[in-house]
C-alpha cells in the first residue's frame, strides 16, 4: 500500500478513537467532537497537497498555527479541550507528512492519544477536581469556608481562592480544588442545612 494512504487511514483511524472513544464519553460534548475530527481531517488534506507541492511545508504550518489561535479564541475551551485540540492537529501532521518511517509515524499517532488518555484519566482527576462554588453568605474566615466546603461537596478541600465576598448581597464565590473523599468530612450528627450553591 501507498504510504500516503496507509498513513491517512491511521490517522483517521487515531482521531475517531481520540475523539469518540476518549474524549466524548468523559466530556460529552459532541460539538466538540466534530471540530476535533474536522480540523483533523483539513491539516490531513493540506499538508499532503504541501508536502507534494512546490509550497513550503513551513509555510503551511504557519497559516495553521494563526488559524488555531482564531479558532482557540473564538471559543471558551477548557485546558483539557485545548489538548485534545493541539493532538488532532498533532495527529493530522503526522498523517500528512509523515517521515521516512512510516512505522515511527504511526507510532507517535498512537503514542499521542495513548498518552491523552491516561492523562485525562479519571483517576487522575479524582484528587484534582476545581469549580467555582457561589455560597449564600459572606464568609471572609478561611478555616469556615474550607469546612462549609467540605460538607457541601462531600469532598476534602485542598486549596481555596476567595474570588469575590459580597457583603451587600451577602454571597462568596470561590474557586475550590478538592478531592472525592472516602467518607464524609463531617459526621452527620453534626450536619446542618446546607448552604444553597451555585455551580
Amino acid at each position: 500500500m501507498n504510504p500516503t494512504y496507509l498513513l491517512a487511514a491511521v490517522d483517521v483511524v487515531a482521531v475517531l478513537v481520540l475523539a469518540l472513544a476518549v474524549y466524548y464519553p468523559r466530556h460529552r460534548r459532541a460539538d466538540l467532537v466534530t471540530a476535533f475530527v474536522a480540523v483533523n481531517v483539513g491539516v490531513l488534506a493540506v499538508t499532503i497537497v504541501l508536502a507534494s507541492s512546490a509550497a513550503t511545508v513551513g509555510l503551511g504550518l504557519g497559516l495553521f498555527g494563526v488559524l488555531s489561535i482564531i479558532r482557540l479564541r473564538s471559543d471558551e475551551l477548557g485546558q483539557h479541550e485545548i489538548a485534545y485540540y493541539f493532538a488532532a492537529l498533532a495527529i493530522g501532521l503526522l498523517g500528512g507528512l509523515g517521515t521516512s518511517d512510516v512505522a515511527l509515524s504511526i507510532s507517535l499517532m498512537a503514542g499521542l492519544v495513548l498518552v491523552l488518555a491516561l492523562a485525562d484519566s479519571r483517576l487522575l482527576h479524582a484528587t484534582g477536581l476545581r469549580q467555582t462554588v457561589v455560597l449564600d453568605s459572606a464568609v471572609t474566615d478561611e478555616t469556615d469556608l474550607v469546612a462549609r466546603l467540605e460538607l457541601l461537596l462531600d469532598a476534602r478541600v485542598t486549596r481555596v481562592t476567595p474570588i469575590r465576598v459580597d457583603l451587600v448581597n451577602d454571597t462568596t464565590t470561590i474557586e475550590v480544588h478538592y478531592a472525592h473523599a472516602s467518607a464524609p468530612a463531617i459526621p452527620q450528627a453534626e450536619r446542618r442545612q446546607e448552604p444553597a450553591v451555585t455551580r
